[in-house]
């Protein structure tokens, strides 16, 4: 190889900007989600003292990495620290919802016990809502690495910066998409390869509502592809499988596609 592009790779290592290794924010992750639910890890907290111990614990693992890593953040990192474990009981209550609409929603599920231990599902709800929180605290590329590494470990595709309401329900889940300006509403319920996507992907495009609204009570099944910002889902909507929808739907709509006519039928109840 040439000095030349020897020299340009020199640059590229200085110039670089530093992010934390993935076992770094994985930890932090899975700390959190052990305190919130002891079910998640075999770690228990036998008192007062040790649970205290925790938050402080986490809180401080999550200032390190903010000063370690200056071009993560646009605010001071105790700002970011403190504010993050003031949203801890929010959380905690968001994602128990969530575990009771998997449990109601799924008749193989056994118990939440089951549900918080071993559900990708669960795994990527847990691992969108603190990454959501992280970057409405103005946390750079973190929460999507947060994101990422649920992804790789589950299928599931959630972009932080996705709205999501309370009793989120993911039954199987691989290949879900979910992208950045999404809204998605209460008591929604989404199985395994649904995209909801944009119909456009210019990079001009990117400040603008480019996902879909999925309204309250809505179930998605398998494989059904929903796409464009303008796109609205009305609550109470059931979307069959293998659905190509660039449309709105009315509320308590129906829709379905039919193998062979290579078309989508809608049937209002």
């Amino acid at each position: 190889m040439s000095e030349k592009f020897n020299q340009k790779l020199f640059q590229k290592h200085q110039k670089c900007d530093n992010f934390p290794a993935n076992e770094t924010v994985q930890l932090l992750f899975h700390k959190v989600v052990s305190l919130l639910f002891p079910n998640f890890s075999n770690q228990r907290l036998d008192s007062l003292a040790l649970v205290e111990n925790k938050i402080e614990s986490i809180k401080n693992r999550l200032e390190n990495i903010l000063i370690q890593y200056p071009a993560l953040i646009q605010q001071l990192p105790n700002i970011v620290g403190q504010e993050f474990v003031a949203s801890l009981e929010d959380l905690e209550a968001s994602l128990q919802l969530d575990v009771e609409a998997i449990y109601l929603g799924d008749p193989a599920a056994k118990s939440k016990a089951e549900i918080i231990r071993s559900y990708p599902g669960f795994y990527a709800i847990a691992a969108y809502r603190i990454a959501h929180i992280i970057q409405n605290l103005k946390v750079l590329v973190l929460p999507r690495i947060i994101t990422e590494l649920a992804h790789h470990r589950t299928g599931i595709d959630i972009h932080p910066g996705a709205k999501i309401g309370h009793s989120f329900c993911i039954d199987h889940g691989t290949g879900i998409v979910i992208g950045e300006t999404t809204v998605i509403g209460n008591k929604v319920k989404i199985y395994q390869g649904v995209t909801l996507g944009a119909l456009s992907i210019a990079k001009e495009d990117a400040d603008y509502k480019r996902h879909p609204t999925i309204e309250d009570s809505t179930v998605i099944y398998a494989n059904a592809t929903i796409l464009g910002g303008d796109t609205v889902i009305g609550h109470n909507s059931i979307i069959g499988g293998n659905s190509w929808i660039t449309k709105s739907i009315a509320p308590y709509s129906t829709v379905y596609y039919i193998s062979g006519d290579n078309q989508v039928e809608k049937i209002k109840a």
